[in-house]
């Protein structure tokens, strides 16, 4: 068997659990491999050869970004270059669209296959980069099906592989025992997710534990718990706990956990419902941004929803109450029916869990030998 080499980057910590999960079935259908490029300790741990850390990509934010930016042109300049030199059988792009396309479009003008693994949300808004991706990129995998629609119109190559989460999540998650492991008593138990971000908890942190209040005088028995994303976000939740009479369990990550133990969540728009969709838990999203980027992203999205549920469902199949909408009555009273009931949300929340459940890695790993011309 011929060996292959084969370059990858990936900018940030989901990147590399991908990353890793794509090499290793690289790896099993095709074992003459070489890994080259950027990932993080998952990927390296496959065997891949990291050109520099990839803790040097992993920035958030605009002013971050901003501070960096000379490092991050310069250090993709030279990627770009070595990888050039390199002549790998194919260059993959995991994730970080603003670093990756660059490099795919670079990489393909010097006749090197290219990938792109995860769509941006170009579905969404922004999406004229669809052209950049259809310039620079031999192969788009997406993880979800409407996203490969979306390409599909547009005249990119793509392919659904399924998502890695909806793999590895079982299809019935045991409360009883998720109860157990965190110490939790038996009872309704509400899930509250107010985001990862300090800025997500600054303006949904309040608004969620006013809503567990109300929601506590409405159903005396009623419990909540809390995963914290970080040690910093565990003190901003602390803060504003503090003179409340709540009865809350703060989690140090466990988010997963949290959600096999709850009956039912109050969530911020984001991945993690995904999270929650996949652990078959009935949920309302709430969110709320500055008024003027509201106002801002309002025109500029394309999209009739925001949570990922209803864009999987491509149907409004759990409430969304956003900006003005998320108050604290209208969220406790929407919450509360779904605390012992929730069978629609559910039922819908199978059916997607089968659909995206694909065995990813294996999917994707197919997908890209097929690109170059080395089936199994």
């Amino acid at each position: 068997m011929a060996s292959l080499r084969i370059a990858l980057v990936a900018g940030e910590a989901s990147g590399d659990i991908l990353g890793a999960g794509l090499m290793r079935a690289l790896k099993a259908q095709h074992p003459a491999v070489e890994f080259i490029g950027v990932g993080g300790p998952l990927m390296q741990a496959e065997g891949l050869t990291s050109y520099f850390p990839m803790e040097r990509l992993s920035v958030m934010g605009l002013v971050e970004v901003l501070g960096r930016l000379r490092e991050l042109l310069k250090r993709r300049k030279e990627l770009i270059a070595t990888l050039i030199a390199a002549k790998p059988d194919v260059f993959i792009g995991i994730d970080a669209p603003d670093f990756n396309l660059n490099i795919e479009l670079k990489l393909r003008q010097a006749g090197i296959k290219t990938v792109h693994y995860v769509s941006p949300s170009v579905w969404a808004w922004r999406q004229k980069r669809v052209l950049k991706i259809r310039e620079g990129c031999d192969l788009m995998l997406t993880l979800l099906p409407f996203e490969a629609k979306f390409y599909e119109e547009k005249g990119v190559p793509v392919r659904f592989v399924g998502h890695t989460l909806a793999d590895t999540i079982p299809l019935q998650a045991d409360r009883g025992a998720a109860r157990a492991e965190l110490g939790l008593p038996d009872g309704p138990l509400v899930a509250l997710m107010p985001g990862s971000r300090g800025g997500e908890v600054s303006r949904l942190g309040a608004l969620f534990l006013d809503t567990a209040e109300r929601l506590r005088a409405m159903r005396p028995g009623v419990r909540f718990v809390i995963p914290c994303a970080s040690p910093e976000r565990r003190v901003q939740l602390e803060a504003l706990l503090a003179g409340r009479d709540l009865p809350v369990a703060l989690l140090d990550g466990k988010s997963h956990l949290a959600l096999a133990a709850c009956n039912a969540v109050l969530i911020a728009s984001g991945t993690a419902t995904l999270e929650a969709l996949l652990y078959k838990r009935p949920m309302v999203v709430a969110y709320r941004l500055a008024p003027l980027t509201f106002w801002i992203l309002k025109r500029m999205v394309k999209s009739p929803y925001v949570s990922l549920p209803n864009l999987l469902a491509q149907r409004l199949l759990v409430p969304e109450l956003l900006q003005d909408d998320a108050t604290v009555e209208a969220l406790a009273q929407t919450l509360s029916p779904l605390i012992d009931g929730g069978e629609e949300q559910t039922r819908g929340f199978d059916e997607i869990h089968r659909t995206l459940r694909r065995d990813a890695s294996n999917q994707a790993a197919q997908a890209v030998l097929d690109l170059i011309g080395k089936p199994q």
